[in-house]
Order: C-alpha cells, then structure tokens, then sequence
C-alpha cells in the first residue's frame, strides 16, 4: 500500500488517497448506504490510463474495480482501487448503421437524445443517468427488452483492457468466450472502455404515467393483469404501489409502447376502468424522454431493493401485492417482462422464462429502517412461496445477492472458467464477482 502514491506518476487523471482531501466524496457510489473501503480512486482521463491502473494494480497485487458513477455498488472492495470512467464520454451515432459507439462514461441519457433525432433509441432503461456500459455488462434490462431482449444481446463489439493491462477491441469473432461472458456477465472479465451496439427503430413511441389513490391498487393491478395477459412485444407495463413517506398511499402503472397513440389507447383500455385518476402523463414522446416516465432520482441518495421473478399472478399472488402493506417500503413495483427476453439469447443470462419481475425498494434512514425493510422483503417473498423464481437479473442484483443468483449453474461454470483463465490474480473486480 505504501506504493500507492506512485499511481500519480503513471496516469493523467486524478489520484485520491485516504489522506487527500475530497477521497470520501469521490469514493461515494451512488447509493449513499453502501460505503466503499477502497484503497485509493483514479479518475482516469482515457483508456491509457485505465491500462497503466491495471497494470500497476497487477504488480502490487490489488485488485481494481470500474465505476462511472457508482451505481450497482455492494462495497465489496476493501483495499480495491476505484476507477473512475467518467472522461472516457466519446459518442458517436451512425444513423445509416443503425449503431452507437460510446466511451464507459456516457449515460443512457445522451444516448437516446443523440438516438432520437433519427428516429432510433438504444435498449435503455428508466434512468438516464445510468451509465451505458455498466448496464450493459449486467445484461441490460430495458423498457424495450419484451421487443428486443437484453440490452447486452445488441452489443457487437467492447473495446477492453485484460488483466495483463494490454488494450484489444472484442467481437464475437475475434474472441468467443470473452464477448459472451461481457455481454450479460458483469465486470469481472476485462476493463471496458468502450462498447459498440445496434440501435432500434423508434419513429413512434407512447408512453407515461397513470397514478390513483392507493385504496384502487387492487383493481390497477387486476387491469394492469388484463393488459399484460395480451400484450404485445412491443409494450411494457409496470405497477407500483407508493408509500410517501408522511404521504397518502399511491398506486400507478407506467407504460412505454413502440408504436403510436392510437394502438396504445386500444391496448391499455382495461386502465380506463381502474377510476378517475389523480394523473395522466400518457402521451406521444421521444426516446430521448423514456426518464421523465418513472422520474427516478438524479441524485445520489440511500437506498435498499430486492428483486424477484415471479411465475405468475394469481388471485392470491394479486391479494399479496395489492392488499398487504407496503410500509416500510417506499415502492413495491411488479414489472411485466416476457416476450424477447423469454427467448433463447446468446449471453450468460439466456432466456427468462418468468413473466414477472417484482421490485421492492425502501429507504434504509437507519439501522432500525434497514431492518423492517429487510423484514418486510422477507415476508413478501416468502408469502409468494414457490410462486419465486430462483434466478433474477445480473442487472438488479443488490448488496447481499451475489453473481450466482442471476445464471445458470452451466453459465456460472462457464463464466469461472473464463475468469480463471483470463484474470487467474483476480486484477478485476467486479460488482457481483463470478468467484464471489
């Protein structure tokens, strides 16, 4: 450790300590009730550096884990060098190709603005602010996955740094295994600096927010049933039921529809039924808006979830979401996946066979707050039975959860194996460790 300083000689970005002033700030993840025992953090200002980091992480035997932003992180990095991608924030859109480019530090934010003005989106999810690479190494599960699967699926090539340090642009031809294990896999192969990945069409796009009184949540979620039972690949649903803290209970569906107004309307009808709603946000939008549907938080802040899948929703699986309670957690959500997502893919995390994802979220202002929120997750999925799926995505994996909870027991084996002959010194470290 006492070499440490040296890292200021081998790269351009900045260098924090434990001693330097700003090193608790910039070791901060997202989520503000994780804490992060790094070693030190490097801001890297290119690629170059994030292979010199590696590099010297190889010889004093450390290992190094990537964070743009801090999302996704468990803080299981003591004595860890954090690195930093945010300056690596090149983007380039070929509309001709229907491709993106993006360095490891780009959101999804810029990317669908820079998609949207011709006609086309990325496979983003409902925060802008996530980065596009992170994401994507954890599969990817989009507002538009039941059209197009895994955000990860429309990857074509990663340009990386292995273990050794050493700079390789990754394809499926160039090297099979390493871009199946980066596509869906997580962090835990090589430091990615850049991905390359298909864009879709999205010259029509509908979508928004219906919120009611929380007394309606059992009749949202009996529409929200209909309108899943029979929709089509192209729109996705979720209902949340909300408990504002020191608020009325609350209850909304969010939707986003590839397609256009009309359509949608004509899909969505069983909502019309639910009663007079408190809002109605539905309307045409562009991709570069799919944040303003949920308006999740920009800001850091704590936070605690879980994430099952669900078989399906039965009267005494709709009893469970709709009439228990919700305190002491801020949102208890049932997203509706499916369609592509439940066919054959090509990445570590395959197909999802459940139809259903249910997302409980709380917020851990305490000790005691972190307890009941644990309580209660434990209450709910257990009251659910064997209704809960054993697998759920990389990409919603919490503190806690760990990498074999997402694949397979035949795709963690060949994501080991991978990790063992790719990074036998464990240089790389990522959220959910294949190893862990």
């Amino acid at each position: 450790m006492n070499a440490l300083p040296q890292l200021r000689t081998l790269v351009e970005g900045r260098v924090l300590l434990p001693s330097d002033a700003g090193f608790d700030a910039a070791r901060a993840p997202w989520n503000r009730a994780v804490r992060q025992p790094v070693a030190a953090v490097v801001e890297a200002a290119g690629a170059d550096d994030v292979a010199a980091v590696v590099r010297y992480a190889r010889d004093a035997g450390l290992a190094v884990s990537a964070q743009p932003n801090g999302h996704g992180a468990t803080g299981d990095v003591d004595g860890v060098v954090l690195l930093r991608t945010g300056a690596l924030d090149h983007l380039h859109v070929d509309p001709a190709a229907r491709t993106a480019r993006v360095g490891a530090g780009v959101s999804w934010g810029r990317v669908q603005a820079a998609a949207a003005e011709h006609g086309l989106t990325g496979l983003a999810g409902s925060a802008p602010g996530v980065s596009v690479t992170g994401y994507t190494l954890g599969g990817g599960l989009s507002w538009f996955g039941r059209a197009h699967g895994w955000a990860a699926d429309s990857v074509l090539a990663f340009e990386v740094v292995d273990a050794d340090g050493a700079r390789s642009r990754v394809t499926a031809d160039s090297d099979p295994d390493l871009f199946w294990a980066l596509r869906g896999g997580g962090g835990d192969f090589a430091m990615v600096t850049e991905v390359e990945f298909r864009l879709h069409p999205a010259p029509e796009l509908y979508g928004g927010r219906l919120l009611w009184p929380g007394h309606l949540a059992p009749a949202a979620l009996d529409a929200f049933r209909r309108v899943t039972e029979a929709a089509p690949p192209e729109l996705s649903l979720w209902w949340t039921r909300i408990g504002p803290p020191g608020g009325a209970p609350l209850v909304a569906v969010d939707t986003a529809f590839l397609g256009d107004a009309t359509a949608a309307k004509e899909l969505l009808r069983p909502l019309e039924d639910v009663g007079t709603p408190i809002a109605d946000s539905r309307a045409p939008m562009s991709p570069a808006d799919l944040g303003t549907i949920t308006a999740d938080p920009t800001d850091p802040g704590p936070g605690m979830s879980r994430t099952r899948t669900l078989t399906g929703l039965d009267g005494d699986a709709a009893a469970i979401l709709a009439e228990g309670p919700v305190d002491p957690l801020l949102l208890l959500q049932l997203r509706h996946v499916g369609g592509a997502l439940a066919e054959p893919s090509d990445t570590p995390l395959g197909a999802l066979a459940e139809p259903y994802l249910v997302y409980a979220f709380g917020l851990p202002l305490s000790p005691e707050a972190a307890a009941g929120i644990g309580d209660r997750c434990d209450r709910l999925f257990g009251d659910l039975g064997d209704r809960v799926g054993r697998r759920r995505p990389y990409t919603l994996l919490a503190p806690g959860d760990s990498a074999a909870d997402a694949f397979t027991p035949e795709a963690l084996d060949r994501l080991r194996r991978i990790k063992r002959e790719r990074d036998p010194r464990g240089v790389i470290r990522a959220n959910f460790p294949v190893l862990g």
